[in-house]
């Protein structure tokens, strides 16, 4: 296996993970340490309710791991929140996100090469799937097509969450007002050069995920990515609109040519049609304001860190900005 010198993070994901944690570290562990000169294993626990935390903990202590970085949030977020919890601490070049009940680290060693080779982000999807439910595989099918409507990617295909990022996509995400959200999708819908991988391995836990769960985390990043919901709306209203001045004139013709009208419907045709037309120029300034504010917005964070750990041992090379102006040999070194 080649040694990359360059410095990795990766960021994994877990949660309840006690019963395979073990495993997964030393693997970790044993590929970064032959796969690249420096690294570092960033942990992010989303919330655990099992013993979870101790043994990560323990595992930063001076007989644990090196390298190891642990994050420990308060309360359960979902995916993507949790995985910019690691993007956002990370110190290395490239940092790799890998959920370890759905993806395999074995394969990170060619996403690697791929990164390397020049491309910004390398995504790798797991052709074997955990199985889900009828009504969560339509959910899905209807998001992704309304998705590749208003953005031109499939979510799923083109921007799994199994990815490799540079430093540069991190650094530009942050720009973004919701970095944690932008996350998911910035990397396949900003230009940035990328190469989409598959692999084949079976998936360490089976997980069935909750369908109101992922209908809402949906529609938050379809609301949050894209202004085609309000623009919808705004739409709608100025359709409206222009709809009741036609009716209005429609009751002023009906009033001027036809002799057989009922007493008191043209005026209480056109005090409607009025009324709406107000309503309709109303919703149409209110939703471009919204439309206005939510590209100003600058939401608070969707996570906090209860607990966080750092390795007693640290492998990494501290590299320095030093310069050594040489001397007479009587005379001591000079560092500036």
């Amino acid at each position: 296996m080649a040694n990359f010198p360059i410095f990795l993070s990766v960021a994994l994901v877990v949660r309840n993970s006690s019963d395979y944690l073990d495993d997964l570290l030393l693997e970790a562990t044993d590929l970064l340490s032959s796969l690249v000169s420096d690294y570092e294993l960033i942990v992010v626990d989303n919330a655990s309710i099992d013993d979870s935390v101790i043994k990560l903990k323990s595992y930063t202590l001076e007989d644990g791991l090196p390298n190891l970085q642990v994050y420990a949030l308060t309360k359960e977020v979902d995916g993507d929140a949790a995985a910019w919890v690691g993007l956002e601490n990370a110190l290395g070049d490239y940092v790799a996100v890998i959920d370890p009940e759905l993806d395999s680290i074995q394969f990170l060693p060619e996403m690697l090469e791929k990164s390397l080779s020049g491309v910004d982000v390398v995504f790798a999807a797991n052709l074997i799937k955990s199985p889900q439910t009828l009504t969560y595989r339509m959910a899905c099918l209807i998001f992704n097509g309304l998705y590749k409507r208003f953005h031109g990617v499939r979510l799923s295909q083109d921007a799994p969450p199994c990815r490799i990022l540079s430093k540069s996509i991190i650094n530009f995400i942050l720009q973004h007002p919701q970095p944690a959200i932008a996350y998911r999708h910035l990397p396949a819908t900003a230009g940035f050069a990328r190469v989409n991988l598959n692999y084949s391995a079976v998936p360490k836990a089976s997980r069935t995920k909750p369908l109101g769960e992922s209908i809402d985390r949906g529609i938050k990043l379809l609301v949050a990515t894209t202004h085609a919901p309000m623009r919808l709306v705004t739409s709608l209203s100025l359709f409206g609109a222009f709809a009741n001045v036609l009716y209005s004139f429609y009751v002023i013709a009906i009033g001027i040519f036809s002799a057989h009208v009922q007493p008191g419907w043209i005026s209480l045709s056109l005090q409607q049609s009025g009324m709406f037309f107000l309503i309709s120029l109303v919703l149409l300034v209110l939703g471009e304001y919204i439309l206005q504010m939510a590209s100003l917005s600058n939401e608070g964070p969707l996570y906090h860190i209860g607990k966080e750990f750092t390795s007693a041992r640290m492998t990494r090379h501290k590299k320095l900005n030093l310069e050594v102006v040489a001397t007479e040999s009587t005379s001591p070194v000079d560092i500036r």
